[in-house]
């Protein structure tokens, strides 16, 4: 039970988990109807994009080298989501392997700009299209 307690324990899960998905994801193209791939219940309830839709497409594309398709999927979270996921999990890892923990912390205007960004890119995908 101890290595469990390992500051990198939570961070390799994180990435263990990942490969996972992305194993299961290579094979099922979200574009395409009847595969076993969980629906957004945000658009699901309100019939609306959520500021992460199309994220499930997106890495599908990446994966398959289409960087012109995941732009499509959802361009913020491409140019801006997932270079800040791969920074922080990085992070995450690093410092978990070096034996720290590591927590994230924004601060108010930080987690303002970020809350700020993603409600003017779901508007802007529902307004414009």
């Amino acid at each position: 039970m101890r290595a469990f307690r390992h500051p990198a324990a939570p961070p390799l899960a994180f990435l263990l988990a990942g490969v996972a998905t992305a194993a299961y994801l290579w094979d099922r193209n979200p574009h395409e109807s009847g595969h076993f791939l969980p629906r957004c219940p945000f658009n699901w309830a309100t019939g609306l994009l959520c500021p992460a839709c199309g994220g499930t497409r997106m890495a599908y594309d990446l994966m398959h080298g289409r960087i012109d398709a995941a732009f499509q999927d959802n361009a913020l979270l491409l140019l801006l989501g997932l270079p800040a996921a791969v920074y922080l999990c990085g992070r995450w890892l690093r410092e978990g392997l070096r034996g720290r923990r590591y927590r994230v912390s924004l601060g108010s205007r930080g987690t303002a700009a970020v809350i700020g960004t993603a409600v003017a890119w779901a508007v802007a995908r529902n307004v414009i299209g």
